[in-house]
């Protein structure tokens, strides 16, 4: 069986099921409205609308990468984050929100630092971890909780 995640469209907000193929082939949209999915490796791009849904929604465990542009440890992270979404495919959903464009999500979240990492299991939040980490650490904090 093919490894899946979940994702939100951007356009409709319809919570999709993916599959790794799809992913890979970058051919995946949306089952409801057909507006293409925004995915880079097994990472999803969602607002903060898809955010909240897709953590109510997902029936694996849903790390959520929040970010900005401009921020110098941010984008040293996300090769890590990239890595470890193909490690966990089919066992971890991964989710980036920019913070610059949704910054309401900040506010709701109590969120002080980026980038701030947040692992929601069955619509709720079960750890979060500020500060980029090196991939072997990230891989073993994320492990304790899948």
């Amino acid at each position: 069986m093919s490894a899946f995640t979940y994702t939100n469209c951007q356009k409709c907000h319809a919570t999709n099921k993916v599959s790794s193929e799809k992913i890979k082939t970058a051919k995946a949209v949306c089952g409801k409205c057909g507006n293409p999915l925004l995915f880079h490796h097994h990472v999803s791009e969602v607002d903060s609308i898809g955010m909240g849904k897709l953590i109510s929604q997902s029936t694996l465990p849903v790390v959520v990468d929040y970010w900005a542009p401009w921020c110098g440890p941010c984008r040293a992270f996300a090769p890590t984050y990239e890595k470890a979404s193909e490690e966990f495919a089919g066992r971890v959903v991964f989710a980036k929100v920019n913070t610059e464009n949704f910054p309401d999500v900040s506010s709701q979240l109590n969120i002080r630092g980026i980038p701030t990492l947040i692992v929601f299991k069955n619509g709720k939040e079960v750890q979060r971890i500020s500060g980029a980490l090196p991939p072997d650490q990230f891989s073993r904090w994320l492990s304790a909780y899948i």
